[in-house]
């Protein structure tokens, strides 16, 4: 005997599948039970909701140890007097996680005073982090020269130094994760304030170059510098711009009283051949206005970028239009 089984037609499968949801729904919707599981998917959808959209915003503070003896960075703060505005910068960078010592490139006529000493010491005994011995080191200068800036440090603890104007703060987090990026990348600049230089197309007799200040970068997005006014940078580049760089363009600054961050530019690109690196942070002007917002400043800085590429026999500078942005913190990156 053979027997046939009756096949269900597409029609009746829908159907049938309508009623199980019907019926499931009634149950949710009339017993303790469906309000229990209604409550839980509200959460998991609002969970899902703040993970979609906030996750970037995450800083994960607990996964970011600080780093090993030796591992940190010098912080070399540039001052010419202004004491408030030092006191305003050893006071906050002493408060970030990494720094193992500040440097106060000193080079003014008289030394600093001994109130202003044990008040930094002071200062930064307070804000330092638990567990960081942060020492606080004048350097002090005979002469009054930008090239003091970069002169040689010896005994250094760190390959890392953070180079900052006195008049110039960065939050913490922002010099950490910039930080994270020069350790990437430690024989390139990593900075905060970018610039470019140009091809000047008026003279097609000879190339020459002009230098483009913030707006240039805003506008194309592309930049070959970072000034060390805030930019991190390998100890061996102090050593390279005392000793070894052409004694020219160290008289060139000296005299001239300008063009010491061009020239260090130059100096770590023709070594590595390579781009610096911009890094996104919020700058806080805490001075008055410097020599930038003097007149003729650019050209003197084009001239500075023209005599500087004469001496090394070509431009050295490598454009680029990469920018390191940490995304825990930004919306869109």
């Amino acid at each position: 005997m053979v027997m046939r089984m009756a096949s269900a037609s597409p029609s009746s499968f829908i159907f049938g599948r309508r009623a199980s949801f019907r019926r499931l729904r009634q149950l949710l919707v009339g017993s303790a039970a469906g309000r229990i599981v209604r409550l839980l998917l509200c959460c998991s959808l609002l969970l899902s909701l703040l993970l979609i959209s906030g996750g970037c915003r995450c800083r994960f503070s607990h996964l970011q140890p600080s780093p090993p003896l030796g591992e940190g960075y010098t912080v070399m703060i540039n001052t010419w007097k202004r004491n408030d505005l030092l006191k305003q910068s050893v006071v906050h960078y002493a408060s970030c996680v990494g720094v193992d010592s500040i440097h106060v490139v000193w080079s003014e006529p008289d030394p600093p005073a001994d109130s202003l000493r044990d008040g930094l010491i002071q200062a930064v005994r307070s804000k330092s982090k638990l567990g960081q011995d942060v020492d606080i080191i004048f350097d002090i200068n005979q002469e009054d020269s930008l090239n003091n800036r970069f002169k040689e440090i010896k005994d250094l603890r760190t390959d890392a130094i953070f180079s900052i104007d006195d008049d110039v703060l960065f939050p913490c987090a922002s010099v950490e994760f910039a930080f994270s990026v020069w350790r990437s990348a430690p024989t390139t600049m990593v900075g905060f304030v970018p610039r470019m230089h140009w091809l000047d197309k008026s003279r097609s007799s000879t190339e020459q170059y002009k230098y483009g200040g913030w707006w240039s970068v805003w506008w194309t997005g592309t930049y070959s510098m970072v000034l060390s006014k805030a930019a991190f940078l390998h100890k061996q580049y102090l050593d390279l711009y005392t000793n070894h760089m052409p004694v020219f363009v160290r008289d060139y600054v000296a005299k001239n009283r300008n063009c010491e961050d061009i020239a260090m530019s130059l100096l770590v690109a023709n070594v590595t051949g390579a781009p610096p690196i911009w890094v996104k942070g919020r700058i806080f002007e805490i001075g008055s206005t410097g020599i930038s917002s003097l007149g003729g400043h650019s050209a003197q800085r084009s001239q500075c970028l023209n005599v500087f590429a004469a001496i090394y026999g070509r431009m050295p500078l490598v454009a680029t239009s990469m920018k390191a942005i940490d995304s825990r913190t930004s919306w869109f990156w």
